[in-house]
């Protein structure tokens, strides 16, 4: 429709300015009247009940308001189904402050409501709380002896997997596991409850779908739509982190509630170390291939662990035998039950913990085949999903293989594991493929052109720090052929029109191809005002005979003829002219196919031999991700998830004490992430892709897709640099010098 052209280039963010100078207001951030400060109280025990507390020392405290309990709470709902949001597993939701009963180390106990945040965190801290203990599991290791499978697993065998294993000439076995994270994004999970008049709340949360809080608070508090109203403009970092509710939300609302104030819980970063999180799993891989490294059989048993309030699952088992051909396989996967907080999605839930796994496993049998990593995967690519027999609306996978191992200079690759070094370091190159599903849900938008010129484009859609706003507007502006100076994005309003929680990078596809839509639908009605002026130039010409750009109407080959938009409103006599629609997946649901991004992803490691001190002085990793709406942000996207892969390969592992069932790492200060001098050079290439199948923009998504592969690439090269195999990640230095 449009001349003008944004879509694909690397625009900055339209929102970087708000965020750097301190204008953007994140959750915590934004005043209120007469505003209190709450703050909660964590439990001390794994599991049991509490016997009695007593919050009188908090209350003499000058400045404190209120102690919130079990056992002075207003009135709640009481069944678990008021408990449910969009994103929780089967089962029943933690309810705070509901009874007596502990699930978990660190569940919120009572609230401290005061006049400040100092105060409020000081007499917390003078809250007594007795507890009758009961027995607790924490270790994994031990909940693998009671594992079940979850409802609706869903990994279905293919062919005779023992049979082929027992007669194949290559076979390695082994064991592999992940510890369990935490997403520790920059600003730490919050609300501000702000009571309006006539008893409203207006709820600023960190979250990743302002509708689905919205949602989960009216069902909580029985309040109507219109009682409570939820916004997220701006969030500091999630990772899955936010596609729930936590409890600082429910505790913010009931106390504003309760107290008739307008009230602010925060998070510490400890108790950001209470709620969801990626589960720990165990996975055994067995496989076999021929000489040539054919693969002939695998077999892929997971089990993670989730809590004994919800059944939490993942889809663990199923990239490997989705990856690659292979005529035989038998998958399971089963959860174990752990006296923790409920684990949740975290970037490329079930895949990043899969496909890592078995990357590495893949490596072993390379190696066991004397064949290089990389022709192991090429030997093995499929054009078709093997698991489901099913062919893919697009898959630059192998491209994707030769333009990384290009670039990445792999053909210079000693084979000999401990052959390359430089001083007193040992040099490792490693690879690995990476996949994440390519989604599209519904999503709505509105376009609205008003008298000053600009256009305005709303959805309830969140940016969590993807670009969001920036590529809704490039989207847009290309539709409507204006300048991305001249629009407007409204986002992370829950009265805003309906989108899915931002998560498994399905953003770009779903709620791009709704503002694609609305602003075609105001094309629509700018050609048909612009039509019935008196003396129009556009005279007759149909819809399709017309083009918008430069911020006019134009007949098509003829720029003279051309009516501008400001002209086309004021002609109009309305202050603006809007259009709303909804963008629905279309053909790939209907015809079966697969779809999925794919990627290949190249490390090399250097690794101290005395010290055993790991570095990754550089990342190449080649993406087929559908078409790019802005390769700078994307490109952005997937580096931040190779830098979340880093951190998985080498430093992210909470560490518990199971005698009292905690945390013991639950700070930054010990709970280890990469930090800039842990980056050194990472290259992103996008592999041509567009797939109008999976979305009319012909977008796939890059979310999730960064963080896969890349602690198996990482691992991979670990091995190739020191000749020792680790199955457990991280691999810390202990491990090395084990």
């Amino acid at each position: 429709m449009a001349t003008t052209v944004h879509i694909g280039e690397p625009l900055s963010r339209i929102d970087g300015i708000a965020k750097v100078t301190g204008a953007a207001r994140y959750a915590a951030e934004h005043p209120a009247d007469g505003l209190l400060h709450g703050f909660a109280v964590s439990g001390a025990i794994a599991k049991g009940r509490i016997a009695a507390i007593d919050g009188s020392a908090a209350l003499a405290v000058p400045g404190v308001v209120e102690v919130v309990t079990h056992l002075n709470r207003p009135h709640v709902a009481w069944l678990d189904r008021s408990y449910q949001d969009d994103a929780g597993p089967p089962g029943s939701p933690l309810r705070p402050l509901y009874d007596d009963k502990i699930h978990f180390s660190g569940q919120p106990v009572a609230l401290v409501v005061a006049e400040s945040p100092e105060i409020a965190r000081y007499a917390a801290s003078l809250v007594a709380v007795d507890y009758e203990s009961e027995p607790h599991n924490t270790d994994f290791d031990a909940g693998l002896a009671d594992r079940r499978e979850p409802r609706g697993s869903g990994a279905e065998d293919r062919g005779e997997a023992e049979g082929a294993l027992e007669s194949a000439p290559v076979r390695i076995d082994g064991d592999y596991r992940l510890a369990r994270e935490y997403h520790n994004p920059i600003e730490m999970h919050a609300s501000t409850a702000i009571l309006e008049d006539g008893g409203r709340l207006t709820v600023y949360d960190k979250n990743q779908g302002s509708q689905n809080v919205q949602a989960y608070l009216a069902s909580v508090f029985n309040l109507a739509d219109g009682e409570v109203r939820v916004l997220n403009p701006f969030v500091g970092g999630a990772f899955g982190s936010g596609l729930r509710p936590h409890y600082q939300v429910y505790l913010a609302v009931l106390a504003a509630r309760m107290l008739g104030r307008s009230v602010r819980v925060v998070m510490t970063r400890q108790q950001m170390f209470t709620h969801t999180h990626r589960p720990e799993c165990l996975e055994c891989v067995s496989l076999a291939a021929d000489e040539n490294g054919r693969l002939s059989a695998m077999m892929i048993d997971a089990t993670t662990a989730t809590s004994r309030l919800e059944s939490y699952s993942e889809s663990i088992v199923k990239w490997g035998a989705t990856a690659y051909a292979c005529e035989n396989a038998k998958l399971d996967y089963a959860i174990a039950e752990l006296d923790t907080a409920t684990p949740g999605d975290m970037r490329a839930p079930g895949a990043a913990t899969g496909m890592n796994l078995f990357e590495i496993a893949m490596d072993e049998l390379a190696y066991a085949a004397g064949i290089d990593p990389l022709e192991l995967r090429l030997v093995n690519y499929s054009d078709r999903d093997p698991l489901r027999d099913a062919p893919y609306t697009s898959k630059a996978l192998m491209s994707a293989y030769t333009q990384g191992a290009a670039r990445f200079g792999w053909d210079r690759r000693s084979p000999v594991p401990r052959s390359m070094r430089e001083g007193r370091e040992l040099v490792g190159w490693g690879v690995a493929t990476g996949m994440w599903v390519a989604m599209m849900v519904e999503a709505s938008a509105r376009a609205t052109f008003g008298s000053d010129g600009r256009l305005e484009i709303a959805s309830a859609t969140s940016d969590i720090g993807t670009g969001t706003y920036t590529i809704m507007a490039q989207i847009a502006a290309d539709t409507l052929g204006l300048p991305v100076e001249r629009v407007t994005v409204k986002l992370g309003d829950s009265r805003l029109p309906t989108a899915p929680i931002e998560g498994g990078s399905c953003t770009a596809a779903s709620v791009g191809a709704a503002v694609q839509l609305a602003c075609r639908s105001l094309a629509g009605k700018l050609h048909g005002l612009a039509s019935a002026m008196a003396g129009s130039p556009l005279g007759s010409t149909a819809l399709d005979g017309v083009e918008f750009a430069d911020g006019s109407v134009r007949v098509k080959g003829d720029p003279s003829r051309a009516v501008a938009y400001d002209d086309i409103l004021r002609a109009s006599g309305q202050p603006s002219i809007a259009a709303e629609e909804t963008a629905r997946p279309g053909r790939s649901r209907r015809n079966g196919k697969s779809q999925y991004s794919h990627s290949a992803v190249f490390a090399e490691v250097r690794v101290d031999e005395e010290l055993g001190v790991v570095r990754v002085p550089r990342i190449v990793c080649a993406a087929a991700a559908g078409r790019i709406i802005n390769p700078k942000t994307a490109g952005s996207q997937l580096a931040g998830g190779i830098v979340m892969g880093l951190g998985m390969a080498l430093q992210e592992e909470t560490l518990t004490d199971h005698r009292i069932g905690r945390i013991m790492n639950h700070n930054l200060a010990e709970y280890h992430v990469p930090v800039n001098a842990d980056v050194q050079e990472i290259e992103v290439i996008f592999v041509d892709e567009p797939d109008p199948e999976v979305s009319p923009l012909g977008v796939k998504g890059v979310g999730e897709l960064g963080i896969v592969g890349t602690a198996a690439a990482i691992a991979n090269a670990i091995f190739h640099a020191t000749g020792k195999r680790i199955r457990e990640l991280p691999i810390t230095i202990d491990k090395l010098l084990g």
